[in-house]
């Protein structure tokens, strides 16, 4: 099983347009963050992309990824799904749509703005086959489980990925730990979360937070995501415990 990560950086990157670095030193490649996405794999080679981020044409080509099995969506924020027309080229070649999950709510909300993906029009085909999370267990051969978290006023999807004996955890777009979050991914091997900044935002996870919750879920290793332009790369991997890393795009974990 292996954790891909397309995308490390909040909703606008880093830099921000206008070439704003804030505190992340330029000349460190591991600094350059596009906005959120994972792709989840597994030893028979199947794959699992998690959010269709704005960047995700440009992340696909430079991961080498010409397909993916399932697309799920943690919500239905831009940073997190406006690219989901850059499927389109895994749709060629396919008998039929790629098959898409999220929660209800999300559902109701990528139909909405994209109704044209889930149903065709003007005599293109679908792209993805979009249905609701409830009673789904298995997915591309994955294990598949999910809580809602929450992000200020709404709530997002919190992602756990079981296969060959090992487990991937993601969780981006949170601002407090529930309990139902660390019963989900207790004892998990990887956890990918939410790390927006230091000090307190009132939709998204700090460091403290970040920390705390690889504590109460006794991650084997942590992965942090979702870093603002005042996360730098080598100062923020000199503060974490050995078993927290900063992520980047393209990191991969191979967890054999």
């Amino acid at each position: 099983m292996k954790l891909i990560m397309l995308g490390s950086g909040t909703s606008t990157g880093v830099p921000r347009i206008g070439n704003d670095w804030g505190l992340c030193d330029p000349t460190e490649p591991k600094n350059r963050r596009t906005r959120v996405s994972i792709i989840v794999e597994s030893a028979a080679g199947s794959r699992i992309l998690v959010d269709t981020s704005p960047d995700l044409r440009q992340q696909l080509l430079t991961a080498g990824i010409r397909t993916v099995d399932a697309v799920v969506w943690t919500h239905d924020h831009a940073d997190h799904c406006h690219g989901i027309d850059d499927l389109r080229p895994m749709r060629f070649g396919r008998d039929g749509a790629i098959p898409g999950y999220a929660s209800t709510e999300t559902v109701r909300r990528l139909r909405q703005r994209f109704s044209y993906v889930f149903a065709g029009k003007y005599g293109y085909p679908s792209i993805v086959q979009l249905e609701t999370l409830e009673r789904v267990k298995i997915v591309a051969g994955f294990g598949i489980a999910s809580c809602e978290m929450p992000h200020g006023p709404m709530e997002t999807t919190g992602f756990r990925f079981d296969c060959d004996g090992k487990s991937i955890g993601y969780t981006t777009d949170f601002c407090e730990i529930t309990d139902e979050m660390v019963d989900l991914f207790s004892g998990i091997d990887i956890l990918v979360t939410d790390c927006l900044r230091r000090e307190n935002h009132p939709t998204h996870a700090s460091l403290d937070m970040a920390l705390e919750f690889a504590v109460r879920t006794r991650a084997r290793q942590t992965v942090l995501t979702h870093l603002d332009k005042s996360m730098d790369y080598a100062t923020l991997s000199a503060e974490t415990p050995d078993d927290v890393i900063p992520g980047y795009d393209g990191l991969e974990i191979d967890l054999g």
